[in-house]
């Protein structure tokens, strides 16, 4: 223990949560780290947990077992001060008995006689019972500053928290409600600061360590606004190419399944884009057992001309007008869809690719062809004949792309910590509306340009700065509860 350091022990019934509750507060999913477990008395030693920025630690958490026998405990501590309140040297008194009677409640003890605030964790889902309020009794008397944590396991109040929260009320210095498996940033910065109000002491390096937490979030919000625009640009100027031979020139068959296959690649390649772009946004936000998906044969696209598709992704037929108009984009181009789609596995890419491709190839043999979905067919001489696909034609598919991305950013940061089950990274699990359509209209023309300039196959890169400002705003604004 230093006196430099502010020390919190987290205390409470086994099978309470606290493991959890340091897990989702310190961003730990990692079982080696932080053993989280249905399995009753799985923490049976204190385990440190600090809280380090640039080699110094800011704030130190303790990992207790929990209450075994508190009532038997409380007994025996009252009978070794005899008559009147137990304090502090009662409880040392206690702790210097020999014998292994009481040892989880020893051991949750001695960090707090040696200076350490409690973190007091409850499930308000439970009855209060006489065992809680000797536990109650027993944290009174360390006379150390008290928070009492009420880590719901659900997200609706039970019909016994406001007797919890009276009762620690009478008992603690502060009672705050936390969900350590639901708990985003805002809520995890709340209770951090709730540290606060009860630890006057140590007050300047807590609002120092509260400080960096914010500055930490800040700088990985930034990592993830360049992530994604090296995953749009990666993505807007994707392009897969074959070369034709002679037989697939003269034969309509062939030329259907080499546009098949074609597009099959184009599928597996944007969905391995994607998987890589959201592997590192997971590494910055510290998770391990959420994984993502790289499945092409997700992109199975639905025509971005059906009403339910425009209701939900991307930008409305007005925005995408408007926006074409102040980027000088042509009308036309912005309803010829037939050959543009959404996908539901990870985002956006063309729909009916095969019968579309292969659209392209009727009416007979077709020397030196070219085809480009923006560009159309283009016919030539020479010696080579080659077929281009991407990007799409449709002039919503930048946007549908970035709100399958935004919508996958906020399921990581909706992820708690302290769960310990895999998941795969879907947007089947996210929300249906995205975000793109409530962006202010200075934003969207600004990132059309700079989309336009991607599609092109030539990011400009003096539009970088401020698109780069762009999708920071966007993911601050996506990560609002």
């Amino acid at each position: 223990m230093s006196n430099e350091v502010p020390t919190f022990a987290v205390v409470g019934r086994v099978n309470m949560g606290k493991s959890a509750v340091i897990a989702t507060l310190r961003e730990i999913d990692d079982n080696e780290l932080v053993r989280i477990s249905p399995s009753p008395g799985e923490t049976t030693r204190c385990q440190v947990h600090p809280v380090i920025f640039d080699g110094r630690e800011y704030l130190r958490f303790i990992d207790t077992p929990g209450f075994s026998r508190p009532i038997e405990a409380m007994r025996a501590i009252q009978q070794i001060h005899g008559d009147g309140t137990p304090g502090p040297e009662s409880l040392r008194k206690f702790l210097n008995q020999h014998g292994e009677d009481f040892g989880d409640e020893k051991r949750l003890l001695a960090p707090l006689l040696d200076g350490a605030g409690v973190l007091y964790v409850v499930d308000p889902g439970r009855p209060l019972r006489d065992d809680f309020l000797a536990e109650m009794e027993i944290l009174r008397w360390t006379g150390q500053p008290r928070l009492a944590v009420l880590n719901r396991r659900d997200p609706t109040p039970g019909p016994d928290e406001d007797t919890w929260r009276t009762r620690l009320g009478a008992t603690f210095n502060l009672v705050r409600s936390f969900d350590a498996h639901r708990a985003r940033y805002d809520e995890r910065l709340r209770l951090l600061r709730a540290l606060l109000e009860i630890e006057e002491r140590h007050r300047p390096i807590l609002e120092q360590t509260i400080q960096l937490v914010e500055r930490d979030w800040q700088q990985r919000r930034e990592i993830a606004a360049e992530i994604l625009i090296d995953f749009l640009q990666d993505a807007l100027g994707l392009r897969v190419q074959a070369t034709l031979e002679e037989r697939d020139a003269l034969l309509e068959s062939r030329r259907n399944r080499k546009a098949e296959h074609l597009a099959q690649r184009y599928y597996q390649e944007l969905a391995e884009l994607e998987r890589r772009c959201f592997d590192r946004l997971l590494g910055v936000y510290l998770h391990h057992l959420l994984k993502a998906e790289a499945r092409g044969e997700n992109f199975v696209g639905i025509d971005l001309q059906s009403e339910e598709t425009w209701t939900k992704w991307g930008l409305s037929r007005a925005q995408l007008t408007l926006v074409a108009a102040l980027t000088g984009g042509a009308a036309g181009v912005l309803f010829d869809l037939s050959t543009g789609g959404l996908s539901h596995g990870l985002g956006t890419i063309v729909g009916a690719l095969g019968s579309g491709a292969a659209a392209w190839f009727k009416g007979g043999s077709l020397p030196d062809l070219r085809m480009n979905w923006r560009g159309g067919v283009t016919l030539g001489t020479g010696e080579g004949r080659s077929l281009t696909l991407g990007p799409p034609r449709s002039s919503n598919f930048p946007w549908v792309l970035l709100d399958g991305v935004l919508l996958r950013y906020q399921a990581i940061l909706s992820r708690a910590h302290g769960r310990r089950d895999e998941e795969v990274l879907s947007a089947q699990a996210v929300p249906e509306a995205g975000f793109t359509r409530n962006f202010p209209s200075d934003r969207r023309t600004l990132l059309a340009k700079w989309f336009n300039t991607c599609l092109a196959g030539r990011p400009d890169p003096s539009l970088e700065p401020d698109v780069f400002g762009a999708l920071v705003a966007a993911l601050a604004e996506v990560e609002k509860p």
